[in-house]
């Protein structure tokens, strides 16, 4: 191990005992995080290495070691988007329990927004926040074939040409291919020509077959997630990836979900983002049949966005503090775990918010004032991480 890498894991670890060159540590993951210290940007961890940091509760540890990555990276630099989502339809045929959002067809609260309406949303969101992207994501909506999304995609390019477009998760694509008797890749390339952007990373949760069966059993499979991921990624789309863990998952099917990420970043370096988050509860299915009774907590979030960043490090440059889940707070200490990014202002959310869990809307000062409060730079981006606006 070089000298400058030695003396990082010393930095990082409180109570060491160093003679002669020589550490004497109670962590039981030392060699791991010594490790991903000394690694060059090639070399990566593996899944029983994963699996021993998901174990570990040296979470403070594990998290000087991933801010320590971070910081290689960015400093004290920390982004943020102004965006609006768009929620633009909350009819879905795949039922899935950990959703408190979605009504199935013709039910009473059951809405789909016309066209014009969501140009008018976007108008509204780019006079008063000059937004710079719109995330567009909804239900499985069987009635809305390829022209509904063309349009309203054409339509915010030719109004709103800086305004980027990420939208529609591999398994919204997946209904929108079924609906049409077409292939996912045809779908794609024709929604890249109508503006499409990028591709966030839902439908993922945990990218293992045993965890969908319980908990998103008419969802697409795994296989076909990453699938749609690589086709994306072929075409020269860039996506983000999810993780939403706290449920009825193992450790192993969590490092596992996280390896098939990493494969296919190897394969095709087209995720820029990775944002694990908490499942939320509260007036799910989940809950109701009693397999999920609480949120996972705080701590889970900053060791899961800990390891995220050491697992990751070389492969998936952005790691977002998910305070949308964990609210402001853990967010804040989140920045000091390893997250470069704060995500998004996520104006007119609604799946979270259909939870009652919190308020799922920040103003632009309000994510600039808690990045500062915590000693960070924050730093206004775009859809594709290039920085636009720095504050002082």
């Amino acid at each position: 191990m070089s000298k400058d890498k030695y003396h990082d894991f010393v930095l990082a670890y409180r109570g060491v005992v160093c003679m002669s060159n020589t550490l004497s540590l109670k962590s039981d993951v030392e060699d791991i995080l010594i490790k991903a210290l000394d690694s060059k940007r090639d070399e990566h961890l593996d899944y029983d290495e994963c699996v021993r940091l998901m174990r570990s509760r040296d979470v403070n540890l594990i998290g000087k070691v991933a801010n320590i990555l971070k910081e290689r990276l960015y400093g004290k630099t920390v982004s943020f988007i102004n965006n609006l989502i768009l929620n633009y339809t909350n009819v879905c045929i795949t039922y899935c329990k950990f959703c408190a959002f979605y009504r199935p067809p013709r039910h009473s609260e059951g809405y789909t927004v016309s066209i014009d309406e969501c140009i008018r949303r976007v108008g509204i969101a780019k006079e008063l926040f000059n937004i710079k992207q719109v995330l567009m994501q909804g239900g499985h909506n069987p009635d809305l074939g390829i022209e509904y999304y063309e349009s309203i995609f054409k339509a915010i390019k030719a109004r709103f040409p800086d305004v980027a477009i990420h939208a529609l998760s591999p398994s919204e694509l997946d209904m929108i291919a079924k609906v049409e008797r077409s292939s996912t890749k045809e779908i794609l390339s024709r929604l890249k020509d109508a503006g499409l952007d990028s591709i966030p990373g839902g439908g993922a949760e945990i990218l293992d077959d045993e965890v969908k069966r319980v908990i998103s059993p008419l969802k697409i499979r795994s296989d076909e997630w990453l699938r749609i991921m690589e086709e994306a990624h072929m075409l020269g789309i860039k996506t983000s990836a999810t993780m939403m863990y706290g449920h009825v998952e193992s450790i192993e099917h969590r490092a596992r979900s996280l390896m098939r990420i990493i494969d296919l970043q190897k394969r095709t370096h087209g995720f820029i983002a990775f944002i694990p988050w908490n499942f939320e509860p509260n007036n799910t299915e989940l809950k109701r049949e009693g397999l999920v009774k609480y949120s996972s907590g705080g701590m889970e979030l900053l060791k899961m966005i800990s390891i995220s960043r050491i697992m990751l490090y070389g492969l998936i440059d952005h790691i977002q503090s998910s305070w949308l889940t964990n609210g402001i707070g853990m967010a804040q200490l989140a920045l000091h775990y390893g997250a470069d990014d704060f995500g998004g202002t996520l104006h007119g959310e609604e799946v979270v918010s259909a939870t009652g869990a919190r308020a799922t809307t920040l103003t632009q000062e309000r994510i600039v004032n808690a990045i500062m409060q915590v000693g960070m730079r924050a730093v206004e981006r775009d859809n594709m991480y290039n920085i636009v606006r720095y504050f002082d």
